[in-house]
């Protein structure tokens, strides 16, 4: 394993590196004003949500790596503390790309980038019409975390209004993970999609115990056929069944075949001997 210390990279150098490793990363389309009434919109993938009560977002307009100069959305939210968080899927990729030129602050990015202003309920920034979901935001806190290029601006914001476009809603009225078709960021100019091809879910190990990989059979847990995500998912069952277990490969390949469908008691009944 190749040993990286920070202190040993340039600032670009280690803005991509961890830019690279940590990701995909969500897309907050930040929509802001200033105190003259300018408007501005530019994405930011330093964005996640932090708590649910209450609702709070957090992202990160960082200190320009290049020249140490700061973004339009952190001097607008310092003078007026609200913020419109558009949510982005891959309809508008290209767009918000766009929107991310470092136009001039008199410049409208709604306009460059042909999106749709919308008037806000409580809060004075635009909605952005295209997005799936919009988030009304009173800023909480804005916390620097340094001086220097690259150094992050955490813009602390109270989600307080909610809205949902209609067609991203399921028969029962939430909202659709497939429908969404969510884009993200990775490093360098890459994106990453997430639509209905590549989701896949995980049961949640909430309320149950799995045994965990140190119980199960080594007959299981040293076979040269499953992968750690298969042991995985071996090891979440509460109880080991009772018995003997095979080491074959060619049993080992079909019960890793079951374990691809989610047939997981299927495969357990197959390496019993």
């Amino acid at each position: 394993m190749k040993t990286i210390s920070p202190q040993d990279l340039n600032n670009f150098e280690l803005q991509t590196l961890l830019q690279t490793a940590i990701a995909p990363r969500p897309i907050a389309l930040a929509s802001t004003i200033n105190k003259d009434g300018n408007v501005n919109l530019s994405p930011f993938s330093f964005f996640n949500m932090f708590s649910s009560n209450p609702p709070i977002v957090i992202f990160s307009p960082a200190r320009r790596v290049r020249d140490n100069t700061t973004k339009h959305t952190l001097e607008n939210v310092l003078e007026v503390p609200e913020v419109v968080i558009g949510i982005v899927n891959y309809k508008i990729v290209q767009q918000i790309s766009l929107a991310s030129t470092e136009y001039g602050k008199e410049v409208n990015e709604f306009v460059k980038s042909g999106l749709t202003m919308k008037d806000s309920e409580l809060v004075k920034p635009k909605l952005i019409k295209e997005c799936p979901v919009n988030l009304e935001c009173k800023v909480l806190e804005v916390k620097h975390l340094g001086t220097e290029g690259g150094a992050g601006n955490l813009v602390i914001c109270e989600v307080i209004n909610i809205h949902v476009r209609e067609e991203y809603l399921n028969d029962q009225g939430i909202l659709d993970q497939k429908k969404l078709d969510l884009v993200a960021r990775l490093g360098g100019s890459w994106y990453s999609r997430n639509n209905a091809d590549n989701l896949f879910e995980v049961p949640k190990p909430l309320v149950t115990k799995g045994i965990g990989f140190d119980r199960l059979p080594n007959e299981i847990k040293f076979s040269k056929i499953f992968t750690g995500n298969d042991l995985g998912i071996l090891a979440n069952v509460e109880e080991l069944p009772s018995g003997n277990f095979t080491s074959t490969e060619t049993i080992h390949q079909e019960a890793q075949k079951l374990l691809q469908q989610n047939k997981i008691s299927e495969a357990w009944n197959l390496l019993q001997k």
